[in-house]
């Protein structure tokens, strides 16, 4: 299989060092079994860069995330965060399809969960109302789960993730389950706090409008290996059917009905 790989653009994104995370890959292979998933995967991720993995089912793009994450490890190969292989997990925070809150907690307990830094809870709960605020959830920090719509469950995640100020958020097909409308505010909330934050991000979905909407680059990945490597060089906010855009769409989808 040929591999295409083009320079990644540089002028979108934030560059804060010490809000986020760079991360480089090397000979990187996972293997269950017999079956190998992962290939040699040879990749850069500057810090505050904005990468969306794209691929068929099954193609390895989800064991990619989780190993960058820190949620699996390498049959091969090294993953290193900032230099060093060491101490991932404590920068590195996830979202899921599945917002996966706590039923018996309300809006603001969810969201200290993820505040592992303080013990003292009069600061807990003024770090979470101010995360809840920055998602545009004000007022609901004492609802309880079961009465919040599915884009509002969502928020809750985005918010206890970026309680614990992370350098790389990782999302893994986060909002899969919602309906287009919410979808695309959610697409705009979650550029607005990476824009603010200057975290590292990588999503993996299935929606390529989705991807050219938040990413900077785009790696679309065949059969466990990077066969496209994208700059997307556009203006932010970025427009619905501009034609750069749809540009740029197309040559994903091209690449993915022929795979």
């Amino acid at each position: 299989m040929n591999v295409t790989v083009l320079d990644h653009a540089a002028d979108t994104t934030p560059r804060a060092s010490s809000t986020s995370a760079e991360i480089a890959l090397r000979g990187v292979t996972r293997a269950f079994g017999t079956l190998w998933v992962l290939h040699g995967i040879d990749l850069d991720i500057t810090p505050g860069q904005f990468v969306a993995i794209v691929g068929r089912s099954g193609c390895g793009k989800s064991t990619l995330l989780r190993l960058i994450a820190g949620l699996d490890t390498p049959t091969s190969g090294s993953i290193a965060l900032d230099g060093s292989a060491e101490g991932r997990r404590g920068s590195v925070r996830l979202m899921f399809q599945e917002p996966r809150l706590l039923p018996w907690q309300r809006v603001r307990a969810n969201v200290e969960v993820g505040l592992t830094h303080t013990s003292d809870s009069a600061e807990r709960r003024r770090q979470a109302d101010d995360v809840i605020a920055q998602v545009g959830l004000s007022g609901r920090e004492r609802d309880w789960p079961a009465i919040l719509s599915g884009g509002q469950k969502q928020r809750v995640a985005l918010a206890r993730a970026l309680a614990s100020h992370p350098r790389l958020l990782a999302l893994d097909e986060p909002l899969g389950a919602l309906d287009a409308l919410t979808r695309i505010e959610m697409q705009a909330l979650i550029e607005r706090v990476w824009q603010k934050k200057g975290f590292t991000a990588i999503v993996v979905t299935h929606d390529v409008a989705e991807v050219v909407a938040l990413a900077d680059r785009i790696l679309l990945v065949e059969d466990g290996r990077v066969a496209l490597d994208i700059p997307v060089d556009l203006p932010r906010p970025r427009r619905r059917g501009d034609p750069e855009a749809a540009v740029i769409e197309g040559q994903i989808l091209d690449r993915l009905l022929r795979a």
